[in-house]
């Protein structure tokens, strides 16, 4: 007898347990226009329907929940919006926001926590733009992955980071301090990402990935904003570069390099990169090299942008950066037609930290600008940056099976894209963060 209650109870238990009897939430949202699939068409008058985060289905119309069988379905009516696909930026820094009247050396009298409790309200204002996932291409491990794991618990609100933490760097490479003493920098700076000779920047790959890496990020040739007078050529040599890209592509990260300089972007792109950020000085050979390879360019326009209007108003800006700003900056435009006109892949980064967080749809209007069409510059923020990320199969479409990642403008972003620049309605993960209808 008393065997067989405990097989009833643990048969029971099975049933209550079992997927098919646990109660799903379901969504549902009516789209005026939308765009749908890998090709971003636009349809009209569809419903989208969700459950447990993932879109289940797309139907033609806008039949009622009782006629969907869904009558306890949230419903969100965007019948006067225009949807489209959570949006993607594939290049920020979360933890830091370029401010020319807070004092630069601040940040020696700031512990990581300082950084992470800023950090919020520059996730927050992201989210709201309607970016709900973004690459964060540089910054303390310590403060990052923090961040990324309390965004994924939800205690804070934000878009999911996916993150490179340290950038690997040659010893006084772009990615190292400079501009103080060496007491002060051997104390501030991180080795984690720092290495000389092909062996050591093995190690370095493995050291970062260990610490949390989704991606590698590494810095190619020189910087804009570091502050020495050291040009934006080759730093990492070509033998680094191959011992980098073998080790991360070996541990499964793909490797993305900051690159101005023409020879720092082709030596990368020879060493197997999956994608160049920024970009200034490509040429026909760059061409050849990214066709040659699939690799993405993330142009990065609005950093360009943003400094170039910078070293106009801000005396304190240190000459050694203020001299590259103006070299670097005007060469940026030609680059990006270039790549536009030889059909390479592109996907859209702004380098949000060196711009304010929650203006990244800044970026489209340059984009569109220097020749893009609207539909491509959505495709580099949705469908095309989710396959740089290795995210096809979860992002950047509206699709069934696809993660429910959703926002809403007003007006067609296909015929004025500044409409991007005011979004209406944000949904991440099925969760709603922004509603302003």
């Amino acid at each position: 007898m008393k065997q067989k209650l405990l097989t009833t109870l643990a048969t029971l238990s099975l049933t209550l347990l079992s997927p098919q009897s646990i109660a799903t939430d379901t969504t549902v949202i009516y789209a005026g226009s939308v765009l749908l699939g890998a090709k971003q068409t636009l349809e009209k008058q569809r419903t989208i329907i969700i459950k447990d985060n993932i879109i289940t289905d797309i139907v033609k119309g806008f039949p009622s929940v009782v006629e969907l069988k869904l009558p306890d379905a949230h419903v969100f009516d965007l019948k006067n919006q225009f949807v489209l696909p959570g949006l993607i930026d594939m290049h920020v820094h979360v933890t830091f926001e370029r401010d020319a009247t807070v004092n630069p050396h601040q940040w020696l009298t700031e512990y990581e926590a300082d950084n992470a409790l800023r950090s919020i309200k520059y996730l927050k204002r992201s989210l709201d733009a309607g970016f709900t996932s973004v690459r964060d291409l540089g910054g303390n491990y310590k403060v990052i992955f923090p961040l990324k794991r309390a965004v994924e618990r939800g205690d804070i609100t934000g878009p999911r980071i996916f993150a490179a933490g340290n950038a690997i760097t040659a010893t006084g490479g772009h990615g190292d301090l400079h501009g103080y003493r060496k007491e002060v920098s051997d104390v501030m700076t991180s080795s984690l990402g720092v290495c000389n000779g092909a062996d050591d920047c093995r190690r370095a790959v493995r050291n970062v990935i260990k610490n949390g890496a989704d991606v590698i990020k590494i810095t190619a040739t020189g910087g804009v904003l570091s502050n020495t007078a050291a040009g934006v050529n080759q730093q990492l040599s070509d033998d680094e570069l191959a011992a980098i890209v073998d080790t991360a592509h070996h541990l499964g990260r793909k490797v993305t390099a900051h690159a101005h300089g023409t020879k720092g972007i082709n030596a990368a792109l020879k060493a197997g990169v999956d994608s160049i950020e920024h970009g200034s000085y490509l040429t026909k050979e760059s061409m050849e090299l990214f066709n040659k390879t699939n690799a993405y360019l993330v142009p990065t326009l609005l950093a360009g942008a943003t400094v170039s209007k910078e070293v106009l108003s801000n005396p304190n800006m240190p000459t050694a950066i203020a001299d590259k700003v103006r070299e670097v900056a005007p060469k940026m435009e030609a680059s990006f037609k270039l790549a536009l006109k030889n059909k390479v892949n592109i996907a859209f980064g702004t380098d949000s930290g060196v711009s304010r967080h929650g203006l990244n749809a800044d970026e489209f209007v340059l984009l569109v600008k220097y020749g893009m069409s609207e539909k491509q510059a959505i495709m580099s923020a949705t469908v095309d940056a989710a396959k740089l990320l290795g995210q096809q199969d979860r992002l950047g479409q509206l699709s069934v099976g696809k993660q429910a990642d959703i926002i809403s403008v007003n007006g067609s972003p296909l015929d004025d894209i500044t409409t991007l620049k005011n979004v209406q309605f944000v949904m991440k993960a099925g969760n709603v963060y922004k509603n302003q209808l």
